[in-house]
């Protein structure tokens, strides 16, 4: 095969992968995604930058941020200037500060002004979430000019678009539908829809969530302090901020750092996650101590010992099964801090309920397997207890952090665990101190 022949056919290769990468952007960006991270530079590497917008809005933000990182520094200014600058910050976000300042330094100055702005949008706010350059049109503008626009448009699964007025504030939304059946000449006031909600740069996105979900929207627009639009929060930008937040939410219950990922440095997740190990140790040694109160009986009623996991082990259970439900009505705002006295005696109430029934069978297996009906009061009793406790401390805790303004998930699993330990230890063996004559 000549030169030419082998050059026509890397030329040809090329274009058929920027075809495929263009024609499906979210199935590319998942393939992508699974590459190791020398393989899917090559990728960006072979490609234009303008061909690949579509796979750049749909990469998660480490892998966005470790490819921007690894370009050279003219691609990287070219892909800088061409990103969202709200998806770029996103991306520039998870570098380190050096790494970060570099490629701003290489962005075009308007890009960099952008970017920066969007970087002092704190986390999880509308400011963060949205798409900085949104497709907008003049509400008194034709349709034929809006499919002209569209069709050099890079981006794709679009809904529609907001329209505004000459001073940029929204003034409605129309939906691609409309577009694509309305003739040329059509005014797109004749099809806009009237803005039923906006949210400000600073709104949480709790807020954000609720807004949309009340409307039953697919694009909310943001304005900044003068009403002008700032930008557009797309449903599936939400959803993405949904999930990661879910994932956060599960790495603080336990102690893992926010910014850990599982592609972390070893040393970085040693830093993060040890001092939560630490307390934790601290914690267990608490408990740990109230065992070593009840040391004579212990040794007089061995089979206390057996049976002391048990206790605390269901009341971990219920304990945990009350934070998942305060955790997730703080996150979905179903409840308030100002509600935690009907939260409390719900939770109390279930635990209640929860730990005579689990008593009855719990007693009735002790008894079976000891012949001890003492044994049997002792440990019914005590699981009623600690279950009762344990509800009124899974929902409480969350509360208690939200109202102090912290996280209510954070590490809050740990909190829990050594509550519901120290509860169940001191009410099983305290309980059999005060009954031994019945074992």
């Amino acid at each position: 095969m000549t030169g030419n022949s082998i050059d026509s056919a890397a030329a040809a290769n090329l274009r058929l992968e920027a075809e495929m990468l263009s024609r499906q952007g979210g199935q590319a960006a998942e393939l992508l995604e699974q590459l190791e991270p020398e393989e899917r530079l090559a990728v960006f590497r072979r490609q234009p930058t303008v061909a690949m917008l579509p796979i750049w809005e749909r990469l998660g933000a480490e892998s966005g941020g470790e490819l921007l990182a690894a370009l050279d520094e003219g691609p990287a200014a070219e892909a800088l200037g061409a990103l969202d600058p709200v998806l770029a910050a996103r991306f520039l976000s998870n570098l380190p500060e050096p790494g970060r300042n570099r490629l701003l330094a290489l962005a075009e100055p308007r890009a960099g002004r952008e970017i920066r702005a969007a970087l002092d949008y704190p986390p999880d706010t509308a400011g963060a979430l949205m798409e900085a350059r949104p497709r907008l049109f003049f509400r008194d503008g034709r349709v034929g000019e809006v499919r002209a626009a569209l069709r050099r448009d890079q981006r794709q699964g679009r809904a529609g678009f907001f329209v505004v007025d000459g001073d940029n504030q929204p003034a409605g939304w129309v939906d691609m539908q409309s577009v694509a059946v309305a003739g040329a000449e059509t005014s797109l006031a004749e099809l806009a829809r009237g803005v039923s909600a906006v949210a400000k740069v600073l709104t949480p996105w709790e807020e954000v969530v609720e807004i949309m979900d009340r409307h039953h929207l697919l694009e909310l627009a943001v304005v900044d302090a003068n009403g002008k639009v700032a930008g557009v929060i797309r449903h599936a930008a939400l959803a993405e901020a949904e999930r990661e937040a879910a994932v956060i939410d599960l790495q603080t219950m336990v102690g893992v750092g926010k910014e850990e990922r599982a592609t972390s440095p070893a040393l970085f997740a040693v830093r993060k996650r040890l001092p939560w190990l630490q307390i934790n140790l601290l914690t267990a040694f608490l408990a740990a101590a109230v065992v070593s109160l009840f040391e004579n009986i212990i040794a007089t009623f061995t089979v206390l010992a057996v049976l002391l996991p048990v206790v605390a082990g269901q009341s971990g259970n219920a304990g945990a099964q009350a934070l998942a439900v305060a955790i997730r009505g703080l996150a979905l705002r179903e409840i308030r801090v100002s509600q935690w006295r009907r939260t409390l005696l719900k939770e109390a109430g279930v635990g209640l309920w929860n730990g005579a029934l689990v008593a009855l069978t719990c007693s009735a297996g002790v008894w079976l397997w000891s012949g001890s009906s003492g044994l049997a009061l002792i440990i019914a009793i005590s699981m009623v207890l600690a279950m009762f406790i344990a509800g009124v401390a899974g929902a409480g805790i969350p509360i208690v952090l939200a109202a102090l303004g912290q996280d209510p998930a954070q590490s809050s699993s740990i909190l829990l665990t050594t509550v519901t330990d120290i509860v169940a230890f001191f009410s099983f063996l305290g309980i059999a101190t005060l009954l031994a004559g019945w074992i």
